[in-house]
């Protein structure tokens, strides 16, 4: 969240967010229904999901060491409006939240002590889970305002290529932890 508020248009970072949280409506309602229980309980399912997740890490983390790399001295601006829109983040942040099983393990362990055993599962699951929604816009919505009243310094090109090459190093490290975990 704070490299894409720092270096891209309002809409792309606000889109981000909103897709973090939509995945993360997407696990609860995953768990409450018990299909996040089913991928826990199905070696190969999970370790599909978590190869997928670490193959986007390690390529989102690639991409942006190459571009801590390669970026020239002073950035041009975007000028493909599309890769800059709020869906293009919202897609970057469903995506990121859905390829990480982890979320759903967290879920699987979480959500159902807090369900009432008559209650029903699909929409107490989806109300916990808005809870979880609601904390995480007020946290990345503050680090978002805080790095969008920042961006003039965050986007200097000495700052901006720092910013790319430790998030990538760490987001292609998180991916290889998660592809080579047992």
């Amino acid at each position: 969240m704070l490299r894409t508020a720092a270096v891209t248009g309002p809409g792309r970072a606000w889109g981000a967010l909103a897709g973090i949280q939509a995945g993360v409506l997407a696990w609860g309602a995953a768990a409450a229904v018990g299909v996040s229980a089913l991928l826990l309980a199905s070696q190969l399912a999970y370790d599909v999901l978590r190869f997928a997740g670490a193959l986007y890490l390690v390529w989102i983390g690639l991409r942006m060491l190459w571009s801590a790399i390669r970026a020239p001295p002073h950035p041009e601006p975007m000028v493909d409006a599309r890769a800059d829109s709020f869906w293009a983040g919202f897609r970057q942040g469903a995506t990121t939240n859905l390829l990480n099983p982890k979320v759903g393990a967290f879920y699987v362990a979480v959500l159902p002590q807090f369900i009432p055993a008559d209650a029903p599962a699909l929409s107490w699951g989806l109300a916990l889970a808005a809870v979880h929604v609601v904390l995480g816009v007020v946290w990345l919505g503050t680090l978002l305002v805080v790095a969008r009243s920042f961006k003039r310094w965050l986007q200097r090109p000495a700052v901006t290529r720092w910013i790319d090459g430790v998030a990538g190093a760490v987001i292609a490290g998180f991916g290889i932890r998660l592809a080579l975990e047992r």
